[in-house]
């Protein structure tokens, strides 16, 4: 775990800074199951961490985060090796240090707070304006805390989420920052995804008008959905319950590929799942389904199917009979 801490590519894919990061650490858990207690180890660790965070400038950020690097590699060829008890002490003191000054590339403008939800789970949360926030499993929130009204609301989101967002007086902004797109409203209900390989919006109430970083802008309506292919902006026709069925605990299902089945349940659970059978992958699946116990979903596909699902721990096998 000491050695996850001390990577800065693991740092900036725990608070989703660098998209090159995202990407390898998403495939390097993929390919190391055996790994997965550890990064839960880790991840847990960091988030137990508190910190008063004053206003920085991003010269100060990036000057501290230089400094700071420079002297943990000096450091670190320096040390003898020490026990474990010391070196936990010690990796505790760099990470707080390294939180502090900002080494994951957070532009920390003022103190952020936030919640992030646990695989299989969903959360429900106020955030200071009133705004209402319904989080879907494996998820994270972060806001600028202290909302103030004629100036713009501020939301930080990895994972899927859907907004209820109050009105304020003066009609303040609300944004919502993704890896891909900002989503900018003033007062509506959508909702948003953001995680690897998967980037969407869907109106369902107001307007909403979304801005990528290379400058595309696209004005939505009540009903639109949205995707990015983190090139392009594209819309496409829903079933609005089928993108927001997850809220009720469930899964919407029609003619999905098992393929596909198989990425939301490891999207959803955390826990790898493999497709054995020649033709298994091209097999559909409909119907609504329950999602807020994974033994009744594996079971629920298992009758629906007709195909063998076993599970070993963390590890889920699809078997075509």
């Amino acid at each position: 775990m000491e050695d996850l801490l001390c990577d800065e590519t693991f740092l900036s894919w725990y608070f989703r800074t660098d998209v090159r990061a995202i990407r390898r650490w998403e495939q390097w858990i993929v390919d190391n199951p055996g790994s997965s207690h550890r990064v839960q180890q880790a991840m847990e660790f960091l988030s137990s961490l508190t910190l008063k965070e004053e206003s920085f400038t991003r010269e100060q950020v990036t000057r501290s985060e230089r400094v700071l690097l420079e002297k943990i590699r000096k450091a670190k060829g320096r040390i003898a090796p020490i026990s474990s008890s010391r070196r936990w002490a010690w990796m505790a003191a760099a990470a707080v240090v390294i939180l502090a000054v900002g080494v994951t590339g957070i532009y920390i403008s003022q103190r952020r707070s936030g919640w992030r939800t646990a695989y299989g789970e969903v959360k429900v949360n106020s955030l200071p304006d009133g705004s209402e926030v319904m989080v879907n499993a494996d998820s994270r929130i972060r806001y600028s805390s202290g909302f103030t009204d004629g100036k713009d609301r501020e939301v930080w989101l990895s994972g899927e989420a859907f907004f209820h967002v109050r009105k304020t007086p003066s009609k303040s902004r609300f944004i919502v920052h993704t890896l891909d797109f900002d989503i900018i409203v003033t007062g509506t209900q959508f909702n948003a995804i953001s995680r690897e390989g998967k980037a969407s919006v869907l109106l369902k109430e107001g307007s909403v008008l979304l801005h990528t970083a290379d400058g595309e802008d696209l004005q939505m309506r009540p009903g639109d959905f949205v995707e990015y292919d983190h090139q392009h902006l594209t819309k496409r026709a829903v079933r609005m319950d089928s993108v927001t069925a997850w809220k009720e605990h469930n899964l919407f299902f029609n003619n999905t590929s098992l393929k596909e089945v198989a990425a939301i349940i490891k999207e959803q659970y955390g826990v790898t799942v493999r497709l054995e059978g020649d033709t298994i992958e091209r097999k559909t699946v409909g119907g609504i389904m329950r999602n807020d116990n994974l033994d009744v979903l594996l079971k629920a596909l298992e009758l629906t199917t007709d195909c063998k699902i076993v599970r070993r721990d963390d590890e889920i096998s699809i078997i075509q009979n």
